[in-house]
């Protein structure tokens, strides 16, 4: 149980970054569905972040994961593995930022975004500077700082909205009643620009805050090291992109396949503002992940390891499938965060929360073939997983819109997932608690059947419909307690509970 309270501590303190970084960083979404002109413009946002976020890993190729699998090598040298880490990365991010400024204009014109090179060349310099910031907050997290991990990100996000708060709300105001302030630098019509200008600057103060971390690396490059490292990071690479791939591909494809571009652009708005509302799932997810990978290769030579990974799995299941039930009750209330314009694409987010269940689960269940350097069947699924998706967004999206995005990525992190717990009893069995966590998934299914039920039979009336999903919610609350959360061991808690 003291392994489960340090990953849990670790966890909300990394939390503290992810989830409410996350968080604060999801209420721009309101302003971007209010402010910006239709959800055409929004599909910009939506497909430009997709692209950076599929350029990064490939930026980062891997080199995440290999840093904590050499760090914790014995017979490896800590300082060299993190100098020669930076160096590698440094240099290829360097070049990508070189050649993207380089091919701005053919690069624009084949996204469809002809006029606005900037776009590009800000998307790239914002993924550059990404890739090479990895490696110093990775270098924190392996040395167990998750505060100062935390408090740099706060500190990114507070810029990044405040940039975007002047931009989107200030300056348009201004624009109406003194406009001779802002004259000189400000184009009402220039939304999405302001929105990549502001995540430009808010990168950029990143790059200063963690030079402390940057300059102490040894700066000696080894060519030996990186060699091995890149052999066992290939796969993960591969992995990566594939993963990544899955979360973004549909965004990226999505208006070529449409049929109609702009038409495209604003049904992807639609559906990308729609996944920003179950980004709750993805932030517990996130969050967890941070704490998680360094505790399962800082656990791994300990006799009783896979009991606490069992655990880890079985508290992660439950913590998601409340965050699940959270979300679908209150969506009448989470629909306000975004425009009316926008509701309609709603109807996808519980299949999305489900697909992030998975892709949770599907994380977890990845420990065994990087524990044991079996890292290729991590690409096989990723792989397998990506092409499922590409092959049913192809299929159907010209016929069922963004609801064939949501189905494809359900079903491909669905069965990516059980081929994972299959193939990783195999080769690294654990003892999973199946019972007790398909005893949470049935009652969370109970649960929703009740209160269709419910609204079924009983006259909408408000303080009663979500009295009873309150209740609902409640009574998974007191089951958990009663059959596995141990009160009195937890900190403060544990002084009023016996």
């Amino acid at each position: 149980m003291g392994k489960m309270k340090s990953l849990a501590k670790d966890t909300a303190i990394y939390g503290v970054s992810s989830i409410l970084g996350r968080f604060l960083n999801w209420c721009l979404v309101p302003i971007y569905t209010y402010v910006l002109k239709d959800s055409g413009e929004y599909g910009i946002i939506t497909n430009l972040y997709a692209w950076t976020a599929l350029l990064l890993v490939l930026l980062t190729y891997g080199m995440e994961t290999g840093f904590f699998r050499f760090m914790n090598k014995d017979n490896e040298n800590a300082k060299t593995v993190y100098s020669t880490t930076l160096i590698s990365i440094a240099i290829s991010s360097i070049m990508f930022a070189i050649g993207v400024f380089i091919l701005q204009t053919p690069i624009t014109n084949a996204l469809g975004y002809n006029g606005y090179n900037e776009y590009i060349w800000m998307m790239g310099l914002i993924v550059a500077i990404d890739a090479f910031t990895a490696i110093p907050f990775v270098y924190l997290r392996h040395q167990q700082r998750p505060i100062k991990f935390a408090g740099i990100k706060l500190i990114m996000i507070f810029i990044n909205i405040s940039l975007n708060l002047f931009f989107l709300l200030a300056c348009p105001w201004l624009w109406k009643n003194a406009p001779e302030l802002i004259r000189w630098f400000y184009n009402p019509d220039y939304g999405v620009g302001y929105i990549l200008l502001a995540n430009v600057i808010s990168t950029a103060s990143v790059l200063v805050l963690l030079l402390p971390q940057i300059f102490e690396a040894s700066f000696t490059f080894d060519k030996a090291l990186l060699k091995r490292m890149l052999s066992y990071s290939f796969p993960l690479l591969i992995l990566g992109v594939a993963g990544i791939a899955n979360q973004t591909i549909d965004k990226i494809i999505f208006p070529y396949l449409y049929g109609d571009y702009t038409e495209g652009m604003r049904q992807l708005g639609i559906y990308g503002a729609s996944f920003k509302v179950a980004m709750v799932m993805m932030m517990f997810t996130q969050a967890f992940r941070f704490a998680y990978e360094p505790f399962v290769f800082g656990q791994y030579k300990d006799k009783n390891s896979k009991e606490a990974y069992a655990d880890a799995m079985k508290f992660f299941i439950i913590f998601s499938l409340l965050i699940f039930l959270g979300m679908v009750f209150y969506l009448d209330i989470l629909k306000f965060l975004i425009a009316p314009s926008y509701w309609e694409g709603l109807q996808v987010v519980p299949i999305i929360l489900a697909s992030y269940l998975f892709q949770g689960i599907y994380f977890n269940l990845s420990l065994w073939y990087k524990l044991t350097d079996k890292t290729r069947y991590g690409a096989y699924f990723s792989i397998l997983g990506v092409s499922l998706t590409v092959l049913v967004n192809f299929l159907l999206i010209p016929h069922f819109s963004y609801f064939a995005c949501a189905w494809a990525s359900f079903g491909s992190y669905f069965l990516i997932m059980l081929l994972s717990y299959f193939y990783g009893q195999k080769y690294y069995p654990i003892n999973y608690q199946l019972k007790k966590m398909a005893s949470y998934a049935l009652l969370t299914i109970g649960i929703f059947i009740v209160n269709e039920i419910a609204e079924s039979i009983i006259p909408y009336n408000f303080f009663v419909n979500y009295s009873i999903k309150t209740l609902l919610i409640i009574g998974f609350v007191f089951y958990f307690i009663k059959r596995d959360l141990k009160l009195n061991q937890i900190p403060y808690i544990n002084r009023f509970i016996k």
